[in-house]
């Protein structure tokens, strides 16, 4: 089927996860006590060293894949304030599950923790750096720098991020050991299971198909379907190559070590570029004429093309601001209710800017063409379909239409 259920397939998974069965079947007091084995788990480790000889940049994939079911007898069954999401604006992963969050109206059913996005060092003890709550507390530093003492200085803590709720951990890597991660690899986003105190999933497409349909007896937008019957096959389609070579492909020209390596990136990139608009100035969605979850993939990548992949990962062959279609297809998302609160460009900038000092050695953040500002302006989609999602808002979150001072031609 097209959602794939990855569910224990990992030895290290497994057993973990057998471990809780036999522990809360025997007593729910003896659930097992989360350790840290400093001696089997993998050394710590981001995307950046996921480099081939040839200087190819090779995403490992997530390692933590069960599943939240409806299913009787599923370990992890749809409930209430059980499950906790870990994310951050800045990812793009991580952002397909806010969205989808949004759209089915779980923000009171399913709990965030939303993460800083400027990564810094996690363990005194090596040399790996990644994403870390907000301190809030007043002996906490008032600024930071970027992980080499360079940049900034930068907010220690912003209103919209939060310090840990569960573990009170410092950092992200924290939650993974304490639950014996074996990866190595500290990724958000986190679906995590407050009840046995374990991850769920670490995979975005995973998690984004669970939010869609497993929690619909809670959600306030239950009818709307981001995965419909008769659009599976083309999603998995688009899904295929829209994948590797436009969400993971930024990474590939951005991350690539060698200059063979790069031009083999950005010409698959362009390629894909090409691609999606060619099939979106003919329907008004990527797999047909209803938004779904490959909408959700698509857009956050194109949400962070202008303001950080053309500069930062080398993707300058394609503009969206120079793409008519691509531009209002990124509006026509953008202006649907509750999408544009899960966008922070501030923060998606920060944290790509100021994560690398090995890409930008002072965190210097370019201040950009104000792609926000131009999703909020009119878009011309409406000729190709109307099944946009049909979301249920209060009045005080509906938003007036633009005034016609605010609106401008479509570029």
């Amino acid at each position: 089927t097209y959602f794939i259920r990855h569910n224990l397939n990992a030895p290290s998974h497994r057993s973990r996860l057998l471990a809780i069965r036999i522990a809360a079947f025997q007593s729910p007091s003896k659930l097992p006590v989360k350790t840290i084995s400093t001696t089997s788990r993998m050394s710590a480790r981001t995307g950046l060293d996921e480099t081939s000889a040839d200087g190819e940049f090779k995403r490992t994939d997530a390692a933590w894949r069960s599943t939240i079911s409806k299913e009787p007898g599923s370990m992890f069954p749809p409930e209430k304030d059980r499950y906790h999401l870990y994310v951050a604006h800045a990812c793009p992963w991580a952002h397909r599950t806010l969205i989808a969050r949004a759209l089915k109206g779980l923000e009171d059913v399913i709990s965030i923790t939303v993460v800083m996005p400027i990564w810094q060092r996690t363990n005194p003890k090596d040399e790996h750096v990644g994403w870390m709550f907000a301190d809030h507390s007043s002996s906490g530093n008032n600024v930071v720098t970027n992980s080499a003492g360079l940049g900034g200085p930068f907010p220690a803590s912003y209103p919209s991020n939060e310090a840990d709720p569960i573990f009170n951990a410092r950092s992200v890597r924290e939650i993974y050991e304490k639950v014996n991660d074996k990866d190595g690899k500290y990724t958000v986003p986190i679906l995590f299971d407050k009840k046995l105190k374990t991850i769920v999933s670490n995979e975005s497409s995973e998690i984004i198909q669970m939010l869609n349909s497993e929690f619909d007896e809670y959600a306030t937008s239950p009818d709307i379907d981001l995965e419909p019957e008769d659009l599976r096959e083309a999603m998995q389609s688009v899904d295929s190559w829209i994948y590797p070579n436009l969400n993971n492909g930024v990474y590939r020209c951005g991350f690539a070590q060698t200059q063979e390596a790069y031009d083999v990136a950005i010409d698959e990139l362009t390629a894909a570029f090409d691609r999606v608009e060619d099939i979106l100035s003919r329907q008004r969605f990527i797999a047909g004429d209803q938004f779904t979850l490959s909408d959700i993939r698509l857009f956050v990548t194109l949400l962070r093309f202008d303001e950080v992949y053309v500069v930062y990962f080398k993707t300058n062959t394609r503009s969206v601001a120079n793409s008519s279609v691509l531009l209002n297809y990124c509006r026509d998302i953008y202006q649907m209710a509750r999408v544009a609160e899960t966008v922070d460009m501030h923060q998606i900038k920060e944290h790509y800017f100021c994560s690398h000092p090995d890409l930008n050695k002072l965190s210097i953040v370019p201040r950009g063409p104000n792609f926000e500002r131009m999703l909020k302006e009119r878009h011309n989609r409406d000729d190709l379909g109307i099944k946009r999602p049909k979301i249920s808002v209060s009045d005080d979150e509906k938003s007036p239409p633009p005034s016609e001072a605010s609106v401008v031609s479509s570029i």
